[in-house]
């Protein structure tokens, strides 16, 4: 029983609950009526003469409900500063007392166009072309909030030539000069928002993003100006939707919306559009989650009508808004408004009430509120939630405003006079059309260079701030200023530190469709998909990339090298085939050990030139193939050693010359050896051809040959130093080229010609008498050296560097102590260890069996 009369009380206190709040609405909607009916006031500030200029504002609650009187209430607010602090001014507008007549339209196109009416016909009866108040002057009308009720006014107002200026958000309807010729506007273009947005992308690297806009055009030019942008910035749009008209009012329509942004691959959405449509996606947005997603928008997103959650879902939600402004002054000003100083104002004290929770008299605003309001209270007292005391876009636009139409009357004062401006019968001077001189440049479309437009070109900065929307329980909300974009959005500082992202990210939100590629990679696009959806390919080899989400690896200079990891450059290190490594000091060991080895063996002979075996086999032509042949071993050493334009001309000639009188020898011998046989029966004319002299020359005539092929090589493409920077990877090779490859061939040629003949006599002579057996040594001699060099061929085209340079030096030595080794090797082993078979007897007996 207990409990039921427990549940009892708490459903009795909600309904209670629910009755003061209902009475609170209808007592509100009561006073706005009773605003509506006292629909204007005038303000005067006395100075020296009682002329005055009535400025109309078309000041608006966009809505009954409370909360967008808290939000809207600032704007009449920074009005009246503006009004009091000109009248105040002694060189601004002397002798000239500026008003105003405030007109309340509640966001209602037939109720703006009925004021605006009333203000050009007077208090009276709104009859067209009649102004029943004549005591008063007025040139122009500030106003509406919205585009909407701009072009409302406009319709009235634009027959009349009245100035109209508006400072909601700038709108390029109302930019078209020939429907709208006196609508001036004093919101930004946002010229440079979509660079902003671009700007602060990039910088957490979001290269994967949805973007929902409002469904008009302000909307599809941002959309056209950000894609443009996108693409040339390398970032891609994930989808791209438009808030439907009156979505609240059909589910379905904000279901498919919020479904494509919640099954978005992308955990960043950008979304823009005007105050009226993005109230409604933010109305809508209760009804969903949008868990692990980013929201990005602009100041035109009112955030203070979202009270229906203890968290706001807009929590750590990134602002893009024009740069706060301090106006000086307005903080005091703030201190000085109360209704007992104000009692003139209608509107504060409602605001008061409402904003204090409390009466001022016993006949308040609510009467079911109790306490009455304390003493020494101001608006500096007031939450945010109730009075957003920083100056944002459209309050600084109403400032503007006022001192705009204040600079441009002081302009046509100064020209005309007073008694001209306000004297009646005066038909040629209209000021609503010098005004529109100098309120045409607000427009940016307009190359106007008037004097005029000097107050005007100050106002024209377009910079922005970088704001985290920041939510607490208890609806205490706030907006941090987290960084700023200036330079026609090129320069962004921003202040990682102080950003809250949403709840459910721990760290910066990533948003790309690919993982980012590193350096050493190279970004290979996907087929069919976005350029941001992409595969990462190392880079080739010679290329490198040294940052992230390159498209193109670079080649390094030709004296650098790629690294491991192919994310920069290496100096190359200068290499050539040196004495000091190993493989050089291997083959110059070799060569020194072959030619001392050569030396020996011609000191051998030298010895022994009186034995049978020496002198058999032609003395002189052996001591000058042993010589010929320690030079052939001598000359491989000009291959090593770091070359200079000397070695190369000298080395590849010196070595053709000299293996060629080698060559030449054993031909010389070869022949010797067959004419000997032939010249054994007695009387016959070859005998005449065995001489010194004849071996002599024919190894001139040869040699001589090949020395005028090597001129020809050498006077016409010669051999010259150069570094090559393609056969090794991380070294600068420095070695010889070869000229002209013709004529190198052509002397390689030569040389196996010559070789090729003395293969192919010797052969031949195979066969001949032991004593003369010198032919079977001469065979195998030319047999190897022709293999070694027929194998060179192949591989000295297939290598590079000093591998190439290596792989001649072994040919040379290999060959060169082919030919030794087979030619002599016999010889020497019957002269040092068979020395009893080197006898005239032995030779007469094997010559005579």
């Amino acid at each position: 029983m207990t409990r039921i009369k427990h549940l009892e009380e708490s459903e009795m206190i909600k309904q209670q609950e629910s009755i003061k709040q209902t009475q609170k609405i209808n007592e509100l909607e009561e006073n706005i009526k009773y605003l509506t009916e006292k629909v204007t006031y005038l303000k005067n500030r006395g100075r020296r003469d009682n002329l005055r200029i009535i400025v109309v504002s078309s000041y608006l609650f966009s809505s009954c409900h409370f909360r967008y009187m808290f939000k809207h209430y600032q704007h009449f607010l920074i009005f009246q500063f503006a009004v009091d602090e000109i009248n105040k001014d002694p060189h601004l507008l002397p002798n000239i007392t500026l008003g105003y007549q405030l007109f309340s339209n509640f966001h209602s196109n037939e109720l703006a166009v009925e004021n605006s009416l009333i203000w050009l016909s007077g208090m009276g009866p709104t009859i067209p072309n009649y102004n029943c108040e004549m005591q008063h002057k007025s040139v122009a009308v500030i106003g509406g909030i919205s585009s909407i009720l701009s072009m409302a006014m406009a319709t009235m107002l634009g027959l009349y030539q009245v100035p109209q200026v508006s400072y909601g958000p700038f709108d390029l309807l109302l930019a078209d000069n020939v429907q709208y010729p006196h609508v001036f506007q004093m919101g930004s273009r946002e010229s440079t928002l979509h660079l902003t947005v671009i700007k602060l992308m990039l910088h957490f690297g979001w290269t994967w993003v949805g973007l929902v806009i409002s469904d008009n055009m302000r909307g599809e030019q941002f959309f056209n100006n950000l894609k443009e942008e996108m693409t040339t910035s390398g970032m891609c749009l994930t989808f791209m939707e438009r808030i439907p008209q009156n979505m609240g009012l059909e589910y379905d329509n904000s279901f498919k919306l919020f479904s494509k942004i919640i099954s978005s691959s992308s955990n960043v959405i950008f979304i823009y559009g005007n105050t009226d449509s993005l109230n409604e996606l933010s109305i809508t947005m209760n009804d969903f989650n949008l868990y692990g997603k980013l929201l990005i928008t602009t100041s035109s997103w009112d955030f203070s009508s979202d009270f229906t959650k203890e968290m706001s879902p807009f929590h750590g939600t990134l602002i893009i808004s024009q740069i706060k402004r301090e106006i000086p002054g307005f903080t005091d000003f703030l201190r000085s408004v109360k209704p007992t100083v104000n009692t003139e104002d209608i509107f504060l004290k409602s605001f008061w009430e409402i904003a204090f929770n409390c009466r001022l008299s016993k006949k308040g605003t609510l009467e079911l509120l109790d306490s009455f309001c304390p003493e020494g209270v101001s608006f500096e007292d007031a939450s945010h939630i109730h009075l957003d005391k920083t100056i944002m876009d459209l309050s600084y636009n109403i400032y503007n405003g006022v001192y705009l139409l204040a600079h441009g009357f002081h302009q046509l004062l100064e020209r005309h006079g007073n008694n001209s401006f306000f004297s009646h019968g005066v038909t040629n001077f209209s000021p609503y059309l010098q005004l529109h001189r100098f309120l045409r440049c607000v427009n940016p479309d307009l190359d106007d260079k008037d004097e005029l437009c000097v107050y005007a070109a100050r106002m024209a900065d377009e910079r922005y701030d970088i704001l985290n929307f920041k939510s607490f329980p208890n609806h205490k909300n706030t907006q941090v200023k987290v960084g700023e974009v200036i330079g026609h959005g090129k320069e962004l500082s921003i202040h990682e530190e102080d950003i809250e992202w949403p709840e459910e990210f721990a760290q910066t939100p990533s948003s790309t469709c690919s993982v980012s590629c590193g350096p050493g990679f190279r970004k290979t696009l996907q087929e069919g998909q976005p350029i941001c959806c992409f595969d990462c390919t190392l880079c080739p080899e010679g290329e490198i990339s040294n940052q992230s989400d390159t498209e193109q690896c670079l080649k390094c200079p030709e004296d650098q090298y790629p690294n491991k990891e192919k994310d920069r450059c290496l100096p190359k290190t200068v290499t050539y085939l040196a004495y000091e490594e190993p493989l050089g000091m291997t083959l110059t060991v070799v060569a020194l050990s072959l030619s001392l080895l050569t030396t020996l063996v011609l000191g051998i002979f030298v010895m022994h030139r009186n034995t049978p075996i020496v002198k058999v086999n032609n003395r002189s032509l052996s001591y000058t193939l042993l010589t010929s042949l320690t030079l052939c071993f001598l000359s491989s050493l000009l291959f090593i050693g770091r070359p200079t334009p000397a070695t190369c001309l000298l080395r590849q000639t010196t070595f053709a010359i000299v293996f060629t009188v080698t060559i030449a020898s054993i031909l010389a011998k070869t022949i010797t050896v067959v004419l000997a046989f032939r010249a054994t029966t007695p009387g016959s004319k070859l005998r005449r051809w065995l001489g010194t002299r004849v071996s002599y020359l024919l190894i001139f005539i040869c040699t001589l040959i090949q020395m005028g092929l090597c001129g020809i090589w050498l006077g016409t493409y010669p051999p010259f130093l150069e570094m090559d920077t393609q056969s090794e990877a991380s070294f600068i090779v420095f070695q010889c080229n070869e000229g002209s490859l013709v004529a190198f061939y052509c002397v390689l040629g030569y040389m196996g010609f010559l070789a090729l003949v003395s293969f192919t006599l010797a052969f031949l002579a195979r066969n001949l008498p032991d004593t003369f057996n010198e032919a079977k040594y001469l065979t195998f001699s030319m047999l190897v050296f022709c293999n070694v060099w027929i194998s060179f061929l192949p591989t000295y085209q297939s290598t590079k560097g000093k591998v190439m340079v290596a792989v001649e030096i072994f040919s040379i030595l290999v060959s060169s102590a082919g030919i030794l080794i087979c030619i002599f090797t016999p010889k020497c082993y019957v002269i040092l260890l068979r020395a009893d078979r080197n006898t005239l007897s032995i030779l007469k007996s094997k010559a005579n069996p």
